[in-house]
């Protein structure tokens, strides 16, 4: 449960279900130090799907106490800015169209909210898929969930002008129906000509037998949370990866049932397998950019990177 202290020094929060769990916790100190800033990083933890009222207690906290900077959003995003939207003086265009936010920051006394998923997802997805990989093989992806990250995603593999090197098809679960209505709103708006499917997925045999129909040299990605807050996989242990495609874990901590079912098929399949540990360095980096007013690119966020890894390594 979340406490709610006035903060004594400059201080980000990281609004999520578990969050002394993450490696932020011990990278942000690491990358305050090398940068001079003085400030700290606490945990407030929320559980999943919480009542409005909480998560504008958070923000209220934030936005009038003088020291608290700002916050990442991680599992809460749509669900906070359902709650809370009326309560931000600013709110970029990709927290508008997507209906989440991501960043919470506070500038010359306004309360500002970003999405900045779309652009953390697509500085990872290119560190990872080849040039040209929709265009030269043709192939899809399959996307279980459909929350923030899934939303993000699908914008920046679907944008128009990537011209011919998108997916030949996008499919899309969920275990609950009103988020599928929305992601297919928002990808109706992005690229209403690519093929979509979007399937409720209240068991995982309905993600196996989706798995099992989508083409060689796809992406597949669990966008679901299972496997980090809560232990499991959207799939069976029976799954069936389709061969020469890219598996994405949006998690870089947990159980990471999804990515282990991959790399056990990994050699047969010839499969890249790719965690949530690059996604979750530009995520951050992005946010406390805009928290404490800062650009953190090129040799600074190779040395952020370098940081973030030595926390890694001890584990």
């Amino acid at each position: 449960m979340y406490s709610l202290e006035k903060a004594t020094k400059p201080t980000i929060y990281f609004i999520g279900v578990t969050t002394t769990k993450s490696s932020i916790m011990k990278v942000f100190p690491k990358w305050a130090a090398r940068i001079g800033l003085d400030a700290v990083i606490k945990g407030i933890d929320i559980e999943i799907h919480a009542n409005p009222g909480v998560y504008r207690e958070v923000v209220d906290f934030i936005k009038n106490d003088p020291l608290s900077m700002g916050a990442l959003v991680t599992t809460h995003k749509i669900d906070l800015y359902n709650a809370a939207k009326d309560m931000f003086d600013y709110l970029d265009p990709y927290a508008q169209m997507f209906g989440e936010l991501s960043s919470i920051s506070k500038r010359d006394g306004r309360l500002r909210g970003h999405a900045k998923d779309p652009i953390s997802s697509g500085l990872s997805m290119e560190a990872f898929i080849p040039e040209g990989f929709w265009e030269k093989h043709g192939g899809e992806v399959f996307i279980m969930g459909a929350g923030g990250s899934a939303r993000a995603i699908s914008a920046y593999l679907l944008d128009k002008k990537k011209g011919q090197n998108i997916p030949s098809r996008i499919i899309v679960s969920n275990r609950s129906e009103p988020r599928l209505i929305e992601i297919k709103k928002l990808i109706n708006e992005i690229n209403p000509e690519v093929p979509a499917e979007y399937h409720l997925a209240r068991e995982h045999e309905v993600n196996d037998r989706i798995l099992e129909k989508v083409k060689e040299y796809s992406l597949i990605v669990n966008a679901t949370g299972l496997g980090k807050d809560r232990p499991g996989s959207p799939l069976t242990d029976a799954c069936n990866f389709p061969k020469n495609s890219l598996v994405w874990e949006l998690n870089y901590r947990g159980d990471l049932r999804f990515m282990h079912q991959a790399l056990e098929q990994k050699d047969e399949k010839n499969l890249y397998v790719e965690d949530g540990w690059i996604y979750f360095i530009h995520g951050w980096t992005l946010v406390i950019a805009e928290v404490f007013d800062m650009d953190i690119k090129g040799e600074l966020f190779k040395e952020f990177e370098r940081a973030a890894e030595e926390v890694r390594t001890d584990k």
